[in-house]
């Protein structure tokens, strides 16, 4: 999976990812859902294009869970519920998926729960100096990755605040969803998020 950072434009859409997941659950297609997206405007979007891009992110992050995670992001408990959503986006993003490995769940492992500035540029440049994809963004792409990445986290449950340095919060996954992420091969994903070692 290549580095992107599309991202930036496509924010943690935690109600409509769980909306979707429900249609799901009702037998719908993630190609219906996209059409019922422009055609019944079932997210509640203005613009015709923002329909068509909410719809491809979440039918791009959707479309590789199983029975047992959509069943558990509509039924599951509303932290397990956020954190399935969030594990959905960051088996879609590398780059995204990289910074909770590589600095998210270091915090853990360090005792240290507070994600800095510096966090951040920190492994931004460490990525640039990595990839001549990465190096070539502009210092706005950055600055709008770091914003959404903090939405994101501030959103599903992990951090805080927003703001300055930003307090890091347990996360909390239901012991049946964390072990059958862990059956399916999935144990990478869910210790970035849970910032476990094992």
């Amino acid at each position: 999976m290549d580095y992107k950072s599309t991202i930036k434009s496509r924010p943690y859409l935690y109600k409509e990812t769980k909306k979707a997941a429900i249609l799901i659950k009702q037998g719908f297609t993630v190609d219906e859902i996209k059409n019922k997206s422009i055609e019944d405007n079932i997210f509640q979007f203005e613009s015709e294009s923002r329909k068509k891009e909410v719809a491809s992110i979440i039918s791009t992050r959707l479309k590789n869970l199983d029975e047992f995670i959509i069943d558990k992001i509509v039924e599951g408990n509303v932290e397990t519920s956020k954190i399935l959503v969030l594990y959905s986006i960051i088996k879609t993003d590398r780059l995204f998926f990289e910074f909770m490995n590589e600095v998210y769940k270091e915090k853990f492992l360090l005792k240290d729960f507070f994600l800095r500035d510096k966090d951040f540029n920190v492994f931004f440049q460490s990525k640039r100096e990595q990839s001549e994809k990465v190096a070539s963004w502009t210092e706005y792409t950055f600055k709008k990755l770091k914003q959404v990445y903090v939405r994101i986290l501030f959103e599903c449950g992990l951090i805080e605040n927003q703001k300055g340095d930003r307090k890091i919060k347990t996360p909390i996954l239901e012991s049946e969803a964390k072990e059958y992420l862990y059956k399916i091969g999935d144990k990478i994903y869910i210790n970035a998020i849970l910032g476990d070692r094992e």
